[in-house]
């Protein structure tokens, strides 16, 4: 048994290099061979999640989440499986959600990694009878009541987290919920229709070889997120992509870079395939969104950009970018005049780096994609 698992981590190492994978955590990930433990290449103490393996330590992920400590780092493996549940994370020591892959298909090349993904979570709840926005999140990553600051690095791996709450019609569905937290994702799939991802007060997330689907506002919030290498596919459209409320002094906002925004493929089912829709609208006056270097396809607007409902013209004070834009709608010549188009210059002042003030221990810059 002992060269069995030497093997295997073996090999998950070796090929660790392909897209879409976590050199750190892939050996965990692995779906194992009968007889030999799905925690095998796990770090010590991981916890186990199955709805069907009796060997797991629980079948529910809120139920791993809520068994956990305040303080020391945690890791929680998901087994393959749909998980209808909202996941809620207060905890403010570091915690790690693994998504299970199958070995015949984790090393095989994909468009993107979340094509490989075997693990959902989802839910269908949307703003009714009182709920609020946040309330209706698939994941909520945000400190109890009373307390300044949530989870120091939470990290999420090829995993899929829905709102499947009816269609486009209904009011807001959230899939993410973060507030006063740093969270990042890695492989993961994110889809909704309305406010798809909310990154809150106080929060700060990042995203790369992800999937986001949605419709109206999808990417919203107050703090500040950053998009690496991600493919926004658009479902219908309605308001903008983006919806943010900026802050005076601070950098908070949407930056999207090296990503892809297309129509979603299951747009046909949704809307009529030659609507086009704006890369943003300001939620207040100060509002950012920063694109670089993304393709567009035919779906986005010319101008780019639009007025809040009820609004006339896009704010000046809002701070509206892109650089290198390419693709049937990456054509700036149409754009709205408070679209800043960067020089390669000016895009230099919009890295990572620069956004997050300093490089981000909590995000893991090993993810090979």
């Amino acid at each position: 048994m002992e060269q069995l698992l030497l093997t295997f981590v073996t090999l998950a190492s070796v090929f660790a290099h392909v897209q879409g994978l976590s050199p750190v955590y892939t050996a965990c990930q692995l779906q194992k061979p009968a007889g030999m433990s799905p925690l095998a290449g796990c770090p010590e103490g991981t916890l186990y999640v199955s709805p069907t393996d009796a060997s797991a330590n629980f079948a529910s992920v809120q139920e791993a989440v809520t068994s956990l400590p305040e303080t020391g780092d945690a890791v929680i493996l998901i087994g393959e499986g749909e998980y209808f549940e909202m996941v809620n994370v207060t905890r403010s020591a570091p915690l790690t959600l693994l998504g299970q892959l199958d070995p015949a298909t984790a090393f095989e090349p994909a468009g993107n990694a979340s094509q490989r993904n075997l693990v959902q979570i989802w839910n269908n709840i949307y703003v009714e009878n009182g709920l609020t926005d946040e309330e209706t999140a698939t994941l909520t990553v945000a400190p109890p009541s009373g307390q300044s600051f949530g989870n120091v690095d939470f990290k999420a791996y090829n995993i899929d987290f829905e709102n499947r709450a009816a269609n486009y019609s209904i009011s807001q569905a959230l899939v993410t919920s973060i507030m006063y937290a740093n969270a990042s994702f890695y492989g993961c799939a994110f889809a909704s229709w309305q406010d798809t991802w909310y990154t809150g007060h106080g929060a700060y997330t990042y995203a790369v070889d992800s999937i986001i689907y949605g419709q109206t506002d999808y990417l919203f919030g107050f703090g500040t997120a950053w998009f690496q290498s991600v493919t926004l596919a658009n479902r219908a459209c309605g308001g903008g992509i983006t919806a943010w409320q900026g802050t005076n002094g601070t950098r908070n906002g949407a930056y999207i870079a090296d990503s892809r925004i297309i129509r979603s493929p299951d747009a046909n089912a949704t809307t009529v395939t030659t609507e086009q829709c704006y890369l943003g609208r300001p939620w207040n006056v100060l509002a950012v969104a920063v694109y670089l270097r993304n393709y567009m396809d035919d779906s986005i607007r010319p101008a780019g950009f639009t007025p809040w409902d009820g609004e006339t013209t896009v704010p000046n004070t809002t701070y509206y970018a892109e650089f290198d834009s390419y693709g049937p709608g990456g054509n700036t010549t149409a754009r709205v005049p408070q679209d800043h188009i960067l020089t390669y210059t000016q895009a230099q002042n919009f890295t990572l780096e620069d956004v997050f003030y300093g490089t981000p221990s909590w995000i893991d810059f090993d993810y090979l994609y």
